[in-house]
């Protein structure tokens, strides 16, 4: 009782609303934003213009720091949390305690807190975690990647922040890149349809909007970030923060539509990317990031840093901070995700505006540009976060549309081997099956890197979900025997007369530049899984990756293969297409090499040649709606009966794999 009403107290002091105080326009929500603007600027100092450029981590933040900097933004760094398993209602709490500290300050200018929430709200306990950007694009459904967006930003609100740095709209162009999955696809166009998970986070822009101005619509929508600007996912051999050599018709046709996009679409910021464009650092280029991204695309939000971003542009890392703080700030970059040495940063970019190496209107224009995001949003009117969603983390609602998303991302590579019957659908009434693999009952591999820590974790403990064998048991009749090893020999598998087996295997969760890769192999003992299990008994095998790997040598062995990406949280969703609950509907956002030796390699390349091409997948119907076609079947006569035996056939033939559908 007594600290709502501190707090409600302290709200009215700042609103300047108590009898007698001065009128100020910029705290009247009745004013136009830009006049708003305009009249904060008029009253800030060159020191509280320069706090609002910085964004720290929360590891360093306090609410002195805050108050006495006037900085603009707090993040929470990959795995970076209040407390070990937080609740929701503990991240508000800390929030907020950050929030009275920038509301303390000389002009009460609120912080904006930012998080990575690139597959779900990925860095909380209990959030619904969804499947990675590769395993959206395979689903080709813009439509569920907004109402994912729509699901991430309820997450994302009931923890009280309202800033994400996602969506990663990256054209991934070779899989040894360590960031791959955080990729729709390949296909620039893939890429670009998927930038409707921006009206998911923020809301649908309202019509007559001018162009490139932000928009976030309300307090169930967060501010969106597109990044990472521009090319990276281009770059030689696929290496991470390594250059992308293309000319300009190239960058601009590749990489740069899902940046026009994202910009008609109302994106609140974009983040620069760590990589260079032919030798040139992005954080530093000026002809984009100001030239074509601000000018040409006229984006009016922010243009953000990545993670000690400015430092890169120096090799070795900060090797000349005052010369990096001068080469971002100049190139066009607002606000510099520090994050953990702010005092350097104020005093170098004070130091080159004091001495005219940075003018004046270029610190203007970035303060105006992070301001107009804060009043858009409604940050000014609402700069505490309450209890009110904490209920939508981890929602029912949330796991049931992750699981949708998981079943619909799912790519059905094979189905029976030559000659024989599909495999798929399997049998829920077997006597007995075996589930084994590196991936069949570990969560944490499921989800991939992004979650909960910034390389991701192995095991069942650190969130909730249901892993595959988890999913296997709650679908399969309760008189089939379950037999799970993980690393089973032939001979156990020879002697045990099973039906068939499911065996997970893929790669163990990475991020950045830990997933950089010049071999694509599964994890230890995968191939000996596969060989052990699929030479014995028939065998589905599912591939848990954030990409396509090497599996060209065991594919013969193999009676049905899927590629289930990294899908997060919701296993269940790969047992209702195992099982036939719903059909495969999955189409490859990528190629699918047959050796390393190719990469790179896409679709339109010379020396295409891949073991599955780009959109290959093939489709199957569900058991209940083969079985409502048979029961029709059975009332028709003579050559229609004939007819739809014909037609069932073919579509068994096609989804073993026969006929390659694209």
């Amino acid at each position: 009782m007594g600290r709502g009403l501190l707090k409600l107290v302290v709200g009215v002091l700042w609103l300047g609303m108590v009898v007698g105080a001065e009128y100020v326009k910029y705290k009247d929500p009745n004013q136009p934003v830009a006049a708003r603007i305009k009249d904060l600027m008029s009253k800030m100092t060159l020191a509280e213009k320069i706090g609002q450029m910085v964004q720290i981590d929360r590891t360093v933040a306090t609410e002195q720091i805050l108050r006495d900097y006037s900085i603009g933004s707090v993040l929470s760094g990959g795995g970076s949390a209040p407390l070990p398993q937080a609740s929701a209602e503990d991240w508000v709490n800390m929030i907020n305690a950050y929030q009275n500290g920038s509301l303390a300050s000389r002009l009460g200018i609120p912080m904006i807190y930012g998080i990575d929430a690139v597959h779900g709200h990925n860095n909380v306990y209990n959030a619904t975690i969804f499947p990675h950007n590769v395993g959206l694009g395979a689903t080709r459904d813009p439509a569920l990647v907004k109402k994912i967006g729509a699901a991430t930003a309820l997450e994302v609100r009931a923890t009280g922040i309202p800033y994400v740095f996602a969506p990663c709209i990256a054209v991934c162009r070779d899989p040894r890149w360590g960031r791959c999955y955080e990729s729709y696809s390949e296909d620039h166009k893939i890429v670009e349809e998927m930038t409707d998970i921006i009206f998911g986070l923020q809301g649908d822009i309202p019509s007559g909007s001018r162009k490139g101005v932000p928009y976030v619509g309300g307090k169930d929508k967060v501010a969106a970030c597109a990044k990472h600007f521009v090319g990276d996912g281009g770059t030689t051999r696929g290496i991470n923060e390594n250059n992308t050599v293309i000319d300009v018709h190239g960058l601009l046709s590749m990489y740069m539509p899902a940046y026009s996009y994202s910009v008609i679409k109302g994106v609140s910021t974009i983040m620069v990317s760590y990589s260079s464009w032919n030798g040139e650092k992005m954080h530093a280029n000026h002809e984009l990031i100001t030239g074509f991204l601000k000018n040409t695309l006229k984006f009016k939000g922010f243009v953000i840093s990545d993670w000690q971003g400015i430092d890169r542009i120096t090799s070795p890392p900060h090797l000349n901070y005052t010369y990096s703080v001068q080469a971002a700030i100049q190139a066009g970059i607002d606000m510099v995700m520090v994050p953990f040495n702010h005092t350097e940063f104020v005093d170098d970019l004070t130091y080159l505006v004091n001495s005219k190496v940075i003018p004046m209107d270029r610190i203007d224009d970035a303060v105006e540009r992070i301001l107009l995001v804060k009043f858009t949003m409604g940050l000014f009117e609402n700069p505490f976060a309450d209890f009110s969603l904490v209920h939508e983390l981890g929602s029912q609602a949330h796991r049931d549309l992750a699981r949708e998303a998981v079943r619909k991302s799912l790519v059905l590579l094979k189905n029976g081997k030559g000659g024989t019957t599909p495999l798929l659908p399997l049998s829920k009434k077997a006597s007995k099956i075996l589930v084994a693999g590196t991936h069949a009952d570990n969560l944490g591999y499921q989800c991939g890197g992004w979650t909960i820590n910034w390389q991701g974790f192995s095991g069942n403990n650190y969130t909730r979900g249901t892993t595959i064998l988890g999913a296997i048991n709650s679908t399969v009749d309760p008189s089939t025997e379950i037999v799970y090893r993980e690393n089973p020999d032939a001979d156990f598998v020879k002697s045990n007369n099973f039906d068939y087996a499911i065996v997970a295997v893929g790669e163990p969760p990475y991020a950045e530049t830990a997933g950089d890769s010049t071999t694509l192999t599964m994890m230890d003992p995968g191939p000996s899984v596969v060989t052990n299990v699929c030479g014995a008994v028939k065998c589905v095998v599912v591939i848990i990756s954030g990409r396509p790997i090497v599996i060209e040598p065991y594919v013969s062995t193999i009676d049905a293969l899927v590629a289930a990406w990294l899908p997060g949280t919701e296993g269940q969703g790969v047992i209702d297409a195992l099982y036939g609950d719903y059909g495969f509907s999955g189409k490859l956002p990528r190629t699918w090499f047959k050796t390393v030796d190719q990469l790179p390699m896409n679709v339109e390349d010379s020396h295409y040649d891949p073991l599955f091409p780009l959109g290959f997948g093939l489709k199957t119907d569900s058991v209940a709606s083969i079985v409502s076609r048979s029961t029709s079947a059975a009332a028709l006569e003579g050559p229609c009966l004939f007819i739809l035996i014909i037609t069932i056939s073919l579509s068994f033939y096609f989804t073993a794999g026969k006929i390659p559908i694209y």
